[in-house]
């Protein structure tokens, strides 16, 4: 079982910067696939980026946002530059399957998730 908690949204103006944090239990965190996921109102939940030996991106954060873990904190963080109105969104951590190796990007894919943080950018 992993838990997790996720930190660090708020509000930024267009072109700002925001760090995301997710903070997850569990002793064999390493072993993970971690993942960001996005929902804006009235849309579906949208992947944004994946990290598991290598990491993958939803074309539309290619270039501005960064995925990466820290297996020594149980630590994934998704830094993002140059906000734009459109990532405004409840943005969720999630873990996979243990020892999985396969990039995924579906919400069933990932069976542990945090509770959320809302980004929003003004414009």
């Amino acid at each position: 079982q992993v838990q997790l908690v996720e930190s660090g949204g708020g509000l930024v103006h267009t072109g700002g910067s925001l760090r995301l944090s997710c903070a997850a239990s569990g002793r064999t965190f390493s072993s993970y696939p971690l993942a960001w996921f996005r929902q804006a109102p009235g849309k579906e939940q949208e992947f944004v980026a994946g990290i598991i030996t290598g990491t993958y991106y939803t074309n539309s954060v290619k270039g501005r946002f960064t995925i990466s873990r820290d297996n020594a904190k149980n630590t994934v963080y998704l830094q993002m530059n140059s906000l734009q109105p459109e990532d405004t969104a409840v943005y969720y951590c999630a873990a996979g399957r243990a020892y999985s190796t396969a990039y995924l990007r579906g919400p069933s894919d990932y069976p542990y998730w945090g509770q959320g943080t809302q980004v929003t950018v003004s414009s």
